[in-house]
């Protein structure tokens, strides 16, 4: 049972999240790649977590919306990156999509979210932000994507928050520390580590007292 009281469904103008983050609603994203340099490796998974906010004003973790993702042609895998990941690309239950059809999957209730709320657009929540956020673009760009509704370069990096409010700057001790339960054998799925962001987020930000805004 959700204890939260969800907000309206119909887009506001200046809801109380649009005016927490200047316009943007923050939306948590992991990715999981086959390397490390995002215009040469494969995007192989995509999660991504909008943020909500109850009628209390307290930011909460939504539905997550995820995909597995074809490699693209052209692309690289490291095969390091797969012992990291365990991802399994021939899995008979993987699923994946091609990387357009994948970005529709997740950036639709994103879209949905932003409108909700009554955000200008979406700004990517993540541990390590640029990272996924490099690796989104880059995907972006390679499928000639046009309705993207993430900013475009800035970002939230829970590396910097946690390490300001916890002394942590691994996830998985950030998460421990903030007083939630870490799995090592679910980590590096990019459900698990976007979920886990996501609490780890709403978390520190709510323990910050909400701007003053006139």
């Amino acid at each position: 049972m959700n204890d939260h009281v969800d907000s309206p469904s119909q887009p506001l103008a200046a809801t109380p999240m649009s005016r927490r983050f200047r316009g943007y609603l923050p939306v948590v994203v992991d990715v999981e790649t086959g390397g490390f340099d995002w215009n040469r490796h494969a995007l192989l998974e995509i999660a991504v977590v909008p943020i909500e906010m109850d009628a209390a004003g307290q930011l909460y973790p939504g539905t997550t919306a995820s995909a597995h993702v074809v490699p693209a042609p052209g692309t690289a895998i490291d095969p390091k990156s797969l012992e990291v990941t365990g991802i399994i690309l021939d899995h008979p239950f993987r699923f994946a999509k091609p990387e357009r059809e994948a970005l529709d999957h997740v950036f639709a209730p994103v879209r949905a979210a932003v409108k909700k709320y009554g955000c200008q657009r979406a700004i990517l929540v993540g541990h390590n932000a640029h990272f996924d956020l490099n690796f989104l673009n880059a995907t972006v760009a390679r499928c000639g994507h046009k309705r993207n509704p993430f900013h475009p370069f800035s970002v939230f990096d829970t590396v910097t928050l946690a390490g300001i409010a916890y002394g942590q700057t691994v996830l998985a001790r950030a998460v421990q520390a903030a007083g939630f339960d870490w799995n090592a054998a679910d980590a590096h799925s990019a459900v698990y580590d976007t979920e886990q962001t996501a609490r780890l987020f709403c978390k520190i930000a709510n323990a910050w007292p909400a701007p003053q805004i006139g």
